[in-house]
């Protein structure tokens, strides 16, 4: 006979044994271990947050703690893999399998974990997918979340930092799984419901407030004239050209730059109000100039950023924020709106080879890619036209009826020549395949694929890849803006020139720009101090950024 309550009766076993040490739902933080090990069975799918910024520190340590002997071989399907402990379960076998998107400050130590063969990896994901496989064949057993509050009924308030918790939490609670979420307290009243009661199986109130990363604070202090100049030449030869309205920056400090821009060059170019209105975008401390003199007018969060809370509940008419003043992000909503609804990406990355394909593995150091590869797309489903999409599809388009073009996403690559320790950005070869090839992967884990990338943009200028007519036109002008890279050194120097004739290399003397005027007092901020007085106090930085 056909047993249909199977996993529900698992579940139901799972959450009595874990009743033991908790009262209703409210479990001490020194039951950590207990919990876990009462409710974790050997070789369950378990993701721990682990999201881009915000991490279940608590429950992380509590895991890591466990007895290998009770908890073992769990397959992690968590989409950060950011705290120490996100590591360790591996190294005492309390874990196995692995996959996720994002191990930027692990990068390293994952790096020697998979080449030592310590981790089984299933691959390396970006966001959008690592999510959808929760709801198709990495449905979580158990998922540990972190909110700012809970009341003891379970009701979530996940504050600013929501990110991935909806969605870790609408896959696991409605498939049977058991939900825990860490909180920094219990109070008797949430200030916004973001989670139902009925979906959080146990609440731990933790014993220090969860760990919040500052991903995307950059300061100004530390750009440089190289960053400017490349930023100058990105809004002059791209933002403008373009007329891109609607957009996602990366993380960089090449971005960071554009935006502190946009009120001084920017706005000499006449430019407000025709580029930068509509973002998809964590709140950087570094667009704060740009939306106080005008520029911005919407912004939804993938998450939040330290010490931008403040300033976010001061001006609701740019943010989305809740009935209770606070922003309220959402990483998969804002992964959408960014793949379907924004006419460019712009962001950095650790290598490029030369048809273009770029990626943030190297041999010493496996990144992952978050949610780059979907930003850093040309979504095929997309059917509504735009003034950039429908240009960018008019330079791509080579046969045809013209009838039936497509349009296209901007996906721009803003990298300096040579990156940290003076390692070349431009490469025969990435280290992807090398890695590929190491450990058995049958996917090599490229992060933008070259037949996405749309334009590179580097010191020594712009090559526009949509109008390269073949691979070698394509290969030459990636050559032709690799500076004294041993990829640079390579071009062949009169199809460069010819490709610069054309336009498709483009120099900052051809854009108009001397490169002697990519100067910091361009920046509408020179210092996280000059951030907080344009916010009129508002912005409150992490302690690290403070100088003064």
């Amino acid at each position: 006979m056909t047993q249909w309550r199977g996993e529900r009766e698992a579940r139901d076993a799972r959450i009595a044994a874990g009743h033991a040490h908790a009262d209703g739902k409210v479990v001490p933080a020194g039951s950590v271990v207990d919990l876990l090990e009462a409710v974790l069975r050997p070789g369950d799918r378990v993701c721990l947050e682990g999201d881009n910024q915000k991490q279940a520190d608590c429950l992380a340590r509590g895991l890591a703690a466990c007895d290998p002997g009770k908890v073992h071989d769990l397959h992690m399907v968590q989409s950060g893999i950011v705290l120490p402990e996100h590591l360790d379960v591996f190294e005492t076998g309390i874990a196995k399998r692995l996959d996720y998107s994002y191990s930027g400050p692990q990068g390293a130590r994952i790096a020697k974990m998979l080449y030592g063969g310590q981790i089984q990896l299933g691959a390396v994901h970006t966001y959008l997918e690592l999510f959808a496989r929760y709801f198709v064949d990495l449905t979580p057993h158990v998922a540990l979340i972190a909110g700012v509050s809970a009341d003891r009924d379970g009701n979530l308030y996940t504050g600013p930092n929501t990110e991935d918790t909806p969605t870790v939490v609408e896959a696991t609670a409605f498939k049977n799984g058991v939900v825990i979420a860490q909180v920094n307290q219990i109070v008797d009243k949430v200030p916004r419901v973001d989670i139902p009661g009925d979906r959080v199986d146990f609440v731990v109130e933790a014993d220090t407030p969860f760990y919040v990363e500052p991903l995307f604070t950059r300061d100004p202090a530390a750009m440089t004239e190289t960053q400017i100049l490349i930023a100058m030449m990105a809004i002059k030869g791209i933002y403008a050209e373009y007329g891109i309205r609607r957009l996602n920056h990366g993380i960089g400090f090449g971005t960071a730059a554009i935006e502190l821009l946009l009120p001084t060059y920017g706005e000499k170019l006449g430019l407000k109000g025709q580029i930068c209105t509509h973002w998809a975008l964590n709140p950087h401390p570094t667009l704060i100039p740009a939306i106080e003199s005008g520029w911005v007018q919407q912004v939804h969060c993938f998450g939040s950023e330290v010490g931008m809370d403040r300033y976010i509940r001061a001006r609701p008419d740019i943010f989305f924020t809740g009935a209770d003043g606070s922003l309220r992000s959402n990483r998969a909503f804002c992964q959408t709106a960014g793949l379907y609804a924004c006419d460019m990406f712009i962001g950095a990355t650790l290598q490029i080879d030369l048809m273009g394909h770029s990626s943030t593995i190297t041999q010493s150091r496996v990144a992952g890619f978050g949610g780059a590869p979907n930003m850093g797309s040309d979504p095929h489903g997309r059917r509504h036209p735009s003034d950039a999409w429908m240009k960018a599809g008019r330079e791509g388009q080579v046969v045809g009826d013209p009838a039936l073009m497509r349009g296209r996403k901007l996906v721009v690559q803003l990298v300096e020549t040579f990156g940290e320790k003076l390692v070349p950005t431009f490469v025969e070869k990435l280290d992807a395949l090398e890695l590929a090839k190491k450990i058995g992967l049958e996917l090599a884990p490229v992060m933008i694929y070259a037949d996405d990338v749309t334009h590179i943009v580097t010191e020594e200028g712009i090559a526009n890849l949509l109008l390269c007519r073949d691979a070698d036109e394509r290969e030459q002008a990636i050559r032709g803006v690799a500076g004294y890279t041993d990829v640079g050194r390579g071009r062949d120097r009169a199809k460069v020139e010819a490709l610069r004739a054309r336009g498709v290399i483009r120099r900052p003397e051809d854009l108009g720009i001397e490169p002697l005027d990519a100067d910091r007092a361009l920046l509408a901020a020179k210092s996280i101090k000059d951030l907080v007085h344009w916010s009129g106090g508002l912005y409150e930085p992490p302690a690290k950024f403070r100088n003064w």
